[in-house]
C-alpha cells in the first residue's frame, strides 16, 4: 500500500501555470490543450479561466496545474511557477507578473529578446516569435499553440509528442497538421536554445 504525499511533497510534485492573453487569441483552448496533454502523459492536471469582460480583444487568463498527484485545489494561480503571455502588449499594461515565482519562468510571444523586455523579475525570462511562427506555419497570427511546443521544449513538464496528439484531436485534419508542425518548430527551437 502506498503511502499519501506529504503536503511539502506535494508543492514540489505540483506546476502552476498562468496564461494572458487577449480574447480570440486561445489562451482558454491553450490551457484545456495542456491539461490533457498532461493527461497524454499520465500526469493530473486542470485547466480554467478567468474573464474580465467578456469581449474580443479583453485581457483574459487561463490557468493550468500539472501534477504527479490529484488535485483538489480549484483556486485561481495567484503564485505560478510559469507565465505564458501571449500577447505582449499586456505587459506594462496589466501587472502579468503578479505572484509569479523568483525562481519561475516567463515565456512571452514577441520578437525581442528577454532583456529587450526589460521584465523586472529574478525569474527566468524566454521569447519566441511565435505569431510569426504561427503566421508562416498555420496562416493565421493565432499563436496559442506554438507557444505550447515552445512551453514544452523549455521546461519538459509536457512532451511534445503528447501537445501534437492533444492539438490533433481537438483539430482534425490540415488545420491540426499545420499546427504539429508550428508546435513542432517551437519546440525544436527552445529545445535548442536558438531563436528565430
Amino acid at each position: 500500500m502506498s503511502r499519501p504525499y506529504t503536503d511539502k511533497q506535494r508543492r514540489i510534485m505540483l506546476k502552476e501555470i498562468r496564461i494572458h492573453g487577449r480574447g480570440g487569441q486561445g489562451v482558454v483552448t491553450a490551457a484545456e490543450l495542456l491539461a490533457v496533454a498532461a493527461f497524454e502523459d499520465g500526469k493530473y492536471a486542470q485547466a480554467f479561466p478567468s474573464f474580465g469582460s467578456e469581449r474580443m480583444g479583453a485581457p483574459v487568463q487561463a490557468f493550468v496545474r500539472i501534477a504527479d498527484h490529484k488535485v483538489h485545489n480549484r483556486s485561481q494561480i495567484y503564485q505560478p511557477d510559469y507565465l505564458i503571455i501571449q500577447d505582449n502588449t499586456l505587459i506594462g499594461a496589466i501587472d502579468v507578473l503578479s505572484g509569479l515565482k523568483p525562481d519561475g519562468m516567463v515565456l512571452v510571444d514577441t520578437e525581442k529578446s528577454p532583456e529587450e523586455l526589460g521584465l523586472k523579475t529574478s525569474a527566468e525570462v524566454r521569447t519566441i516569435p511565435a505569431t510569426r511562427i504561427a503566421l508562416e506555419t498555420i496562416g493565421r497570427a493565432v499563436q496559442n499553440t506554438t507557444l505550447m511546443g515552445a512551453f514544452a521544449g523549455i521546461t519538459g513538464l509536457i512532451s511534445v509528442e503528447a501537445i501534437i496528439k492533444s492539438v490533433k484531436e481537438r483539430f482534425p485534419g490540415e488545420i491540426g497538421e499545420k499546427n504539429a508542425r508550428a508546435i513542432q518548430k517551437a519546440y525544436d527551437m527552445m529545445k535548442g536554445g536558438k531563436r528565430a
